[in-house]
């Protein structure tokens, strides 16, 4: 698998994916763009299932959430977004991705009583401050993404337990 950052300036304008990722990817979405380069160089040195998508902007990040293929990602956003809440933009994508608030990881300058609670009230665990601090950074990122690879895993390596799975989603 590839390990590579791909900048904004990659995607159609129609929001369409330049490639087809065969990974879990980490999608970025913050205001900065120092912060979104930051975050995608502090990524690449120990993420390896997927590629490093950031954005600066919210409704090109949004349209190219929409238009992937794959309805599974990390989401590391910023509770602010050129003045718009980024729990807004979760929202407007969560009909694709259904476990969007438990694979985001919200980043903010000042964590307060109020995005703490906004936090728990949308089931999203993971509150970062910034500057975000590698290895913070890098346990959540592995938190995310380690429920899917084991279970990924579980399921290729255990006939038993995906016929067990199968049986309880009906097929």
């Amino acid at each position: 698998m590839q390990r590579f950052c791909i900048e904004p300036e990659r995607h159609n304008s129609n929001g369409k994916e330049d490639h087809m990722s065969e990974g879990l990817d980490i999608i970025i979405v913050d205001d900065e763009p120092a912060v979104c380069r930051m975050l995608s160089e502090d990524i690449v040195q120990f993420f390896v299932w997927g590629d490093i998508i950031p954005f600066t902007d919210v409704e090109a990040a949004s349209i190219y959430c929409l238009n992937r293929k794959s309805s599974i990602a990390v989401f590391i956003v910023d509770v602010f977004l050129d003045g718009k809440s980024g729990f807004l933009f979760l929202d407007s994508i969560c009909e694709k991705y259904r476990s969007i608030y438990e694979d985001t990881i919200i980043i903010t300058r000042n964590a307060s009583d109020d995005i703490v609670d906004m936090c728990l009230a949308s089931d999203i665990n993971y509150l970062l401050e910034k500057p975000v601090r590698h290895y913070a950074l890098q346990m959540a990122v592995r938190a995310i993404a380690w429920k899917y690879i084991k279970f990924a895993a579980r399921l290729r390596d255990d006939p038993e337990y995906c016929k067990s799975c199968n049986r309880l989603i009906g097929r």
